[in-house]
């Protein structure tokens, strides 16, 4: 039986073939699990026009929210490159807004025998913003 980390780093694994990085040649995939169990994956998407790129991170998250998801309670990153993806801070920030500083992010590049790394959310960006309301 596959540990949730496996199981989320797969579903990583799998979107990140999906990515369309012809800039960066960087491609990530991320994936989230749901607190009722689901996962949503997603890859990054770039676009000649710089700022419109979209990461993955971002893309599994707002999938999550577009099928009904409110909170998410585990995370994975992957990526094609030699080194660790983390997640940029515009993406820390979004998965801070739907996820607890607990929530486990487990980040691991692609190349064979990488080391997977585990990381809270809440370590990842301290004193995250919130609105008061």
């Amino acid at each position: 039986m596959r540990t949730e980390r496996e199981t989320l780093l797969a579903a990583a694994s799998a979107a990140m073939r999906n990515a369309h990085a012809p800039y960066s040649k960087f491609r990530v995939g991320a994936a989230v699990r749901t607190e009722d169990g689901r996962i949503f994956a997603g890859c990054n998407v770039e676009n000649a026009s710089y700022g419109l790129t979209i990461c993955a991170e971002r893309n599994a998250v707002f999938a999550a929210v577009a099928a009904g998801a409110k909170r998410i309670t585990a995370v994975a990153i992957t990526a094609s490159g030699p080194q660790s993806p983390f997640p940029c801070g515009a993406c820390r920030q979004v998965l801070a807004e739907f996820a607890g500083p607990a929530t486990p992010v487990w980040i691991r590049p692609s190349r064979r025998g990488a080391r997977t790394v585990l990381r809270r959310l809440g370590t990842l960006l301290p004193d995250t913003f919130r609105l008061a309301g």
